[in-house]
C-alpha cells in the first residue's frame, strides 16, 4: 500500500484521508467523535478537514469542523498519533480569505487554537489566489516551518500551470515546496486532473489527496437519480451527475462490486487508488456501514479486466 513521505519533512501520509468536511454539518458533535474514533480503530490516522468547513451551512461562520477536532484532540489525547491537514485561502468572512502573508499568518493562528494543538502536519493553499505573488504565500509558510507550526504544504484547486509556477518559484528563490496536490478526482471527474495536473504531479513526485473521491456519494449508487437526491443534504451537489455516463458508471460499479462481493463504494475507492499518481483518496462517512466501504477498498484488488471496464464507462 502507498504510504508516500512529503519531501524534507519526514510526513507520511497514509493510503486514506477522512474528509473533515461532515464533522458539524451531516455529524453533529456526538457523532463526529464516534466516526473519528471509529476511524482510528480501523487502522487509519489522517484527517483533513479547513478552516472554512462548514460555513456553507445556515448559521455557521466557518471554523466548526477544526474545532470539533480540536474537542476530539484534547478529550483522546491523541493528537501525536493523527496525521492532521487543514487549509487556508477561501473566504472566513469580509477581509478574511486568500494567500497573502498576512492573512496566512493571522488564519494559521485561528487554526491552532480551534484545533488545540501547536502544529500542522500539511497546511493547504485552498485555491489559488492570483491577487498574491506566489512568492509572498511561499515566504509565509517559511515563516510557519521554521517556526515549527507547519510541517508541510499543499496546494488545492490549482491549475496545472500555476503549481508549476509556484514549484519553479520555490525552487529558484530556496522556498518551501508543496509536496503534495488536493484536486477533484474521481471516477466521473477525470478530465481536468488526467489531461492537465497528473503529469506535473508525477514529474515533480508530488502526493496527491484527491477530494470528492465518491463524487459527493453518487459513485456509492445509493442517487439513481433526481428524485433519489431530493431534500438530502448533498442534492445539488450530485444533480450534475444524472447523465447518461453517470448511469454507465454505476452500471459498471454495479457489475464490478457484484463480482467482488463488495460495494460500489468500494470499487470506486479502490479504482481511484489503483491510479498511478494518486496517493491517498480523501473520503468520508456518516455511517458505520459506509465506514466498513472505506476499509474493504483498502484491502480490494482490482484487475486489468475489471479497470478496463471501470475506464470503458466513465471514458
Amino acid at each position: 500500500m502507498k504510504n508516500r513521505e512529503l519531501g524534507q519533512s519526514g510526513l507520511a501520509i497514509p493510503p486514506l484521508m477522512f474528509g473533515g468536511n461532515v464533522l458539524g454539518w451531516t455529524l453533529d458533535e456526538g457523532q463526529s467523535f464516534e466516526m473519528l474514533d471509529a476511524w482510528m480503530d480501523a487502522g487509519f490516522t489522517a484527517i483533513d478537514t479547513a478552516d472554512v468547513y462548514s460555513g456553507w451551512v445556515p448559521g455557521h461562520q466557518g471554523g466548526e469542523s477544526e474545532t470539533i477536532i480540536g474537542r476530539w484532540f484534547k478529550a483522546r489525547g491523541n493528537r501525536d498519533k493523527v496525521v492532521l491537514a487543514t487549509k487556508v485561502g477561501m473566504e472566513m468572512g469580509p477581509g478574511r480569505k486568500g494567500l497573502s502573508k498576512a492573512w496566512i499568518t493571522k488564519a494559521v493562528e485561528d487554526s491552532l487554537r480551534r484545533l488545540q494543538t501547536d502544529y500542522i502536519d500539511l497546511y493547504f493553499s485552498h485555491a489559488d489566489d492570483p491577487d498574491v505573488p506566489l512568492e509572498e504565500s511561499l515566504e509565509a509558510y517559511q515563516q510557519l516551518i521554521a517556526d515549527g507550526k507547519v510541517r508541510a504544504i499543499g496546494a488545492s484547486n490549482y491549475s496545472a500551470g500555476r503549481l508549476d509556477a509556484a514549484l519553479q518559484i520555490a525552487q529558484e528563490k530556496g522556498l518551501p515546496r508543496y509536496t503534495v496536490l488536493q484536486p477533484s478526482y474521481n471516477l466521473y471527474d477525470r478530465q481536468d486532473f488526467e489531461e492537465n495536473l497528473a503529469a506535473v504531479c508525477q514529474r515533480e513526485n508530488l502526493g496527491v489527496t484527491p477530494y470528492f473521491a465518491l463524487a459527493s456519494g453518487f459513485l456509492t449508487g445509493k442517487y439513481r437519480s433526481k428524485e433519489d437526491a431530493a431534500g438530502r443534504a448533498r442534492e445539488g451537489m450530485v444533480a450534475n451527475y444524472f447523465t447518461e455516463r453517470g448511469d454507465r458508471i454505476l452500471a459498471a460499479l454495479d457489475s464490478v462490486s457484484q463480482a467482488k462481493n463488495t460495494t460500489p463504494a468500494a470499487v470506486a475507492i479502490a479504482w481511484l487508488m489503483a491510479q498511478p499518481a494518486v496517493t491517498a483518496p480523501i473520503v468520508s462517512a456518516t455511517s458505520m456501514t459506509q465506514l466498513a466501504a472505506l476499509k474493504d477498498a483498502v484491502s480490494l484488488v482490482l484487475d486489468d479486466a475489471e479497470l478496463k471496464e471501470l475506464n470503458t464507462a466513465s471514458a
